[in-house]
C-alpha cells in the first residue's frame, strides 16, 4: 500500500500486526490477545484520523493509487461487459473507457476515467486525462444509450482533460462542451459517481447527470490545488491553502447543493477495502435508478435541466 504521511503511525502498527501474524510461538494465546489489542488501536487511530482530515489530506486520499479504478468497478458490478472503442473520427482514447453491460440485471451503458495501476498502465491510460476523442466517444455512447433506451452510469476519476497541444488542436474545449450538452439532452437516466478526483471540465463532461454522488474522500474542483496555488500565490507550495479555499471536498459539495449525496467509505478510506467500497457505490447507483425508473422523457429532461439552471441562481 502506498504511504500517506498522516497515516504513518497507523501503518507502523499494521506492519507490527503483520509481523505477529507470521510469528510461530507456543504462547499463541498471548500473541492473539496482542494482535486484538493492536487491531483495536488501529481502528481507533483510523477513526480519529479520518474524522478530521483537512482538505489537502482529502486530496491525497482521493489520489491514492490503491483506490479502486474504473476497471475494478466494471469487473465487479457489471456482467456481460462489452467494451466499445473509438469515436469514429480520429481514434481510440484509453483514458476514458466505456461499453455495454448489465448492472444487477439492468442493461446499461457504463463509462469512466481509468488512471491505471502500474507505471505502464498509467502511461497507456494517460493518467486518466482524456483527449477530445475520449469525450467524443462518450457522446457516441450516450447517444447509443438513448437509441436503445437504457440508463447510463458514469464514474469520474480524473485530474482534468489532457492539456496537450495535440488535444487543443483537435478541439478539446468543443469536445467537452458538446459532451456536457449531450448529457443534458440525452433522453435516458444518468447516474454519476465521483470515485476519486473530479477535475474541472474533464469531470463535468460526463458528470452532468440526473443524480451525482461523491465518495466520502473524493474531491470535485474547477482546478487542482497545485494549479490554483501557482496562479494565486505563484507557488505550488500553497496547495494546502488553495485546497481549503476551493471547497472541493464531498462535504463542501453537498453543502453547496452541487451533488445529490455522499457515499460513506469504509474506515480508513476506499484504498483499504476496495471491494466493500465498490459494493457501496453499486448500492447507491441501484437506489438512484430505482427512483428514476421508469422514466418519462419530458420530465427527466426538464428535471435535469432545471437542476443545473438552479445552481447558477442567486438565493
Amino acid at each position: 500500500m502506498s504511504k500517506l504521511d498522516f497515516e504513518k503511525p497507523i501503518l507502523e502498527l499494521e506492519a507490527k500486526i503483520n509481523e505477529l501474524h507470521n510469528v510461530s510461538s507456543d504462547d499463541s494465546l498471548n500473541i492473539t490477545e496482542e494482535i486484538d489489542r493492536m487491531t483495536a488501536k488501529v481502528d481507533r487511530l483510523l477513526k480519529q484520523t479520518y474524522n478530521k482530515l483537512t482538505a489537502q489530506q482529502k486530496v491525497l486520499v482521493a489520489r491514492h493509487e490503491d483506490r479502486p479504478h474504473f476497471k475494478d468497478y466494471a469487473s465487479q458490478i457489471i456482467t456481460d461487459f462489452t467494451p466499445l472503442a473509438g469515436e469514429r473520427c480520429f481514434g481510440e482514447d484509453q483514458a476514458l473507457l466505456g461499453g455495454l453491460g448489465r448492472f444487477r440485471g439492468q442493461s446499461c451503458v457504463i463509462m469512466g476515467h481509468e488512471k491505471g495501476q502500474t507505471t505502464e498502465e498509467r502511461i497507456k491510460h494517460n493518467f486518466g486525462m482524456a483527449r477530445p476523442e475520449g469525450y467524443r466517444k462518450a457522446q457516441r455512447l450516450l447517444k447509443m444509450a438513448e437509441q436503445y433506451q437504457i440508463p447510463v452510469i458514469t464514474l469520474v476519476d480524473t485530474a482534468g482533460a489532457y492539456p496537450g497541444v495535440g488535444a487543443e488542436e483537435r478541439g478539446q474545449a468543443e469536445a467537452i462542451a458538446k459532451s456536457i450538452e449531450t448529457c443534458l439532452n440525452v433522453k435516458v437516466p444518468i447516474v454519476s459517481v465521483i470515485i476519486g478526483e473530479g477535475g474541472s471540465g474533464g469531470a463535468i463532461a460526463i458528470a452532468t447527470a440526473d443524480k451525482v454522488f461523491m465518495l466520502e474522500h473524493s474531491i470535485y474542483s474547477v482546478i487542482s490545488p497545485e494549479g490554483c496555488a501557482s496562479i494565486l500565490w505563484r507557488s505550488a507550495s500553497h496547495a494546502g491553502d488553495a485546497a481549503e479555499a476551493l471547497r472541493l471536498t464531498a462535504q463542501d459539495m453537498k453543502e453547496l447543493k452541487l451533488i445529490d449525496g455522499i457515499i460513506s467509505e469504509p474506515l480508513g478510506g476506499a484504498h483499504r477495502k476496495r471491494e466493500e467500497t465498490i459494493d457501496l457505490v453499486a448500492d447507491t447507483i441501484e437506489n438512484a435508478f430505482a427512483k428514476l425508473m421508469p422514466w418519462n422523457t419530458d420530465k427527466i429532461l426538464k428535471d435535469r435541466q432545471e437542476k443545473y439552471l438552479a445552481m447558477g441562481r442567486a438565493a
